[in-house]
């Protein structure tokens, strides 16, 4: 065997475990390694924190939900942290009693979470962003599974409503596939996070947050794994997120696949065997991570395959590209086949993308998620 061929069986190996692979196994590790966790009737007082910079066009549906939600009044607080916004958000705040306005100059979601923690009482912190609507029972569900001393952290089931077939609809496919090995690996242990609009977590537990931090919704929980703690998954626990374009998940991909180089940085211990679950981590962070430079090893080293190999192996990597390329282009019933091809590689320039968080600041990479509000969102 050639080495051009050897190097190409190693990289095609190494991709099919990562994206087959590896979710097979972890499904039959799911189905054969559960560990359970202890859930009580317990219902401890609980902080709401919600950091926004200019969402006037969602914070009144947000605050309706939390305000409706299926727990106690008197165990439970509600801060709206209003990040140096300019627009309608601190009037639409102050509308509402029973909710405290926290008004901050510009300085980023971190800077206004470690504000906001100092200034609140509950027992249990409920992290929540501004776009997305909760479920009324969301917040017991969470809740209960704090009755496990092992548990210090609780995401949600966020779920996408109203999308379309194309684009929107491959992206939501994507991320019930990503909730699937998020709650695979909460059943075995832990997630290496949580869902960042949406999730609960001991306050006696919580570190500050670095201010150019990408992924608060990793550093914090990573935090509390490292000393133990599990990062669960209740998927019972609801919340309701609007679909987005390709594009705006492209800005959204790159800051959080920056966000994941970052946090090897500040974390390194996540690649030791001081990771507990090391092996997932590599398979699955890590291994979506290598993806891009995977697929441009196989396709240089096709070009060095002798004839006949290298045609076969060749021409279906350049009708991918194709495809991706041309999609734009094609009519629209092509469009909507052939999106799952160009998600995927928009996914994959994602990865490289976040590179640039070696290069620029990082708060560069912060962008404006164009969404519209949930209410005139269809509800199919």
């Amino acid at each position: 065997m050639s080495a051009a061929a050897a190097v190409f069986l190693a990289a095609a190996a190494a991709l099919a475990y990562v994206l087959v692979l590896y979710p097979v196994l972890l499904g039959i590790l799911r189905r054969t390694s559960s560990r359970p966790v202890l859930r009580g009737p317990e219902l401890p007082s609980v902080s709401v924190v919600v950091p926004v910079h200019n969402g006037e066009a969602f914070l009144e549906g947000k605050v309706r939900s939390l305000l409706a939600l299926d727990y106690p009044k008197d165990r439970l607080e509600i801060l709206v942290v209003s990040d140096g916004s300019t627009d309608g958000t601190n009037e639409i705040a102050g509308r509402f009693a029973g909710v405290r306005l926290l008004e901050l100059p510009r300085g980023g979601k971190c800077s206004a979470l470690n504000a906001a923690v100092p200034m609140v009482s509950g027992e249990i912190l409920f992290l929540t962003d501004v776009r997305q609507i909760l479920e009324p029972s969301s917040l017991r569900f969470l809740v209960r599974n704090f009755a496990d001393p092992a548990v210090g952290a609780v995401s949600g089931n966020l779920k996408i409503r109203g999308a379309e077939p194309g684009e929107s609809a491959d992206i939501g496919a994507y991320w019930r596939f990503e909730s699937w090995v998020r709650d695979s690996l909460s059943s075995l242990d832990s997630i290496f996070g949580a869902t960042g609009p949406f999730y609960a977590m001991r306050r006696s537990l919580f570190v500050p947050i670095p201010p150019d931090i990408l992924l608060d919704d990793m550093y914090l929980p990573l935090s509390l794994f490292r000393r133990g703690y599990r990062l669960i998954v209740d998927s019972e626990a609801v919340a309701w997120d609007v679909p987005t374009n390709l594009d705006t998940e492209f800005r959204r991909k790159v800051r959080t696949l920056a966000g994941n180089y970052q946090l090897l940085m500040y974390y390194p211990w996540l690649l030791t065997p001081a990771n507990r679950m090391w092996f997932h981590f590599m398979s699955y962070k890590v291994g979506r991570l290598l993806l891009p430079w995977l697929l441009l090893t196989i396709a240089v080293s096709s070009l060095m395959l002798p004839s006949p190999w290298r045609a076969v192996v060749l021409a279906p990597q350049l009708a991918a590209i194709a495809l991706a390329a041309a999609h734009p282009l094609l009519p629209r019933p092509a469009q909507r086949v052939l999106s799952p091809v160009r998600t995927f590689a928009v996914m994959m320039l994602a990865v490289l993308g976040g590179l640039q968080v070696f290069f620029i600041p990082a708060r560069r990479l912060w962008k404006v998620t164009g969404a519209t509000p949930i209410s005139q969102v269809p509800s199919k």
